[in-house]
Parts: structure tokens; sequence; C-alpha cells
């Protein structure tokens, strides 16, 4: 079985799946089999009669990865909130067990497997169980995106150290600027943090009109991502 990481946020919005596809297409292009999940994806739109789960799309298009979209995706919810009220809500029952096999079934075919959380860490899956645990059953250390603007600092500490609460590993923590233009806060954010947490910063990336990796170079990614991070992801101890 592969190794695996979670990639959480700070918040919703703040571009996990741009920062996750990166991941997946320069990791594929390094030579690794990437496989990619997306546990629970809510606000899917229908269609032809069923809820498409956009962010898995991109996932598996930007990974390569040939699992079935209703494997990398399990639960797709139509709701615009957290899994576990859009579950209760639309009459479904997310089973954790199922997702633990999925995640183990897709492990098992690939090097690494990049999991997508919804929202940030707290987000619960379950009434009283957190993407957080989640994480914890399964291993996963984590790479934290928060969006590079005011407030990042307290959001991202906040994160941090509750995965340290959690017993979580922190592989680092990715400032991604979706705003326009280039804010004090987001200049200074960086040298701030290196300062108050010893999870390195693995990229600063610049704001971009639209956010999709795969419109980008090729090697847009591999120039601003500190990929030390491979070799402690696939050590799961």
């Amino acid at each position: 079985m592969g190794g695996g990481v979670l990639i959480t946020g700070t918040d919703t919005g703040v571009g996990k799946t741009f920062v996750a596809c990166g991941l997946a297409a320069s990791l594929g292009d390094y030579g690794y089999r990437v496989g990619v999940m997306k546990p629970a994806e809510t606000g899917c739109a229908d269609k032809d009669g069923e809820l498409f789960a956009e962010d898995a799309a991109r996932l598996k298009e930007a990974s390569g990865c040939r699992e079935p979209i209703e494997k990398i995706c399990p639960y797709r919810l139509p709701e615009p909130l957290a899994p576990s009220i859009a579950a209760e809500r639309a009459g479904v029952t997310i089973d954790i067990d199922h997702l633990l096999a999925v995640y183990n079934e897709i492990s098992a075919q690939h090097d690494i497997t990049l999991v997508e959380g919804a929202g940030g860490l707290m987000v619960p899956l379950l009434p009283s169980y957190t993407y957080a645990d989640f994480a914890k059953v399964l291993n996963l250390p984590l790479i934290v995106v928060a969006a590079n603007r005011l407030g990042a600092i307290n959001h991202l500490l906040l994160t941090l150290e509750h995965a340290s609460g959690k017993g979580l590993r922190v592989l680092g923590y990715v400032l991604n600027q979706i705003d326009s233009p280039l804010s004090l806060a987001a200049e200074t954010n960086r040298e701030v943090l290196a300062n108050l947490s010893a999870a390195p910063c693995l990229a600063e990336l610049p704001f971009l009109e639209n956010m999709e990796a795969k419109n980008l170079p090729p090697d847009w990614f591999k120039e601003r991502f500190a990929f030390s991070f491979i070799e402690s992801a696939l050590n799961r101890r």
C-alpha cells in the first residue's frame, strides 16, 4: 500500500482543489502512480440525471487515476453544506467504514494517494466525526492550504494547532493568493508565520484569474512547490 496525504484548508474556497490537482499532475510527471479521493463532495449539480462531482472529476483528470468517479468520490450531495448535514438533508447515510475501505483499495494500487477534504479540518463527515478524525484513523499527514490574505495567520495557526492536538503530522502549508491586487498582509504573511510555526511553507502561489491547474504550463507547479514532502508522505510512520 502506498502513502497518502490529506489536503485540507483553513476555510472553503481557498484553492484546495487547485493545489491538489497541481500536485497530482506534477507527481505523475515525476513518475509516481497517483491516486486521488474526495470522500464527500457537496454542492453537486445535476448533470444528465446524476449528481456531478466537479472537484473529484478535476482530480481524476489531473492525476490520470483510472479509478471510476464513484470510487474517487463515494458521496455526492446536492446542497453546498458540510457533508454531515448535506447527507442528512439528502437522506443519505455516510458510512465511514466504507470510506476507509475505498481509500485502502485506491492506495493499494498507487504510490501516493491525495485525499481532498471539504472546507477545513474540523468539517464533519458525520455529526461527531470530522476530517481530522478521518486523517487520524488512516495516519494521513496533512498539507494545509490557506488563502494568502488578511486573517490567514490566525486561521492557519489555529488549524495547525488543532492538527497537533489531534496527533496529526503536518507536512507543510501552502499560501495561495486568491485576491488581486497583492495586499500588504499577503506580502508579509509568510515571514510572520515562519516565526510562529515550525511547519514549512511548501509554496507561495501567486494570484491567477482562472485557477485551473490544467491550463498552466507543465512546470508551473514544479517551479513553485517544495516537493521535499514526498519522502515523508510515503513513510506512513
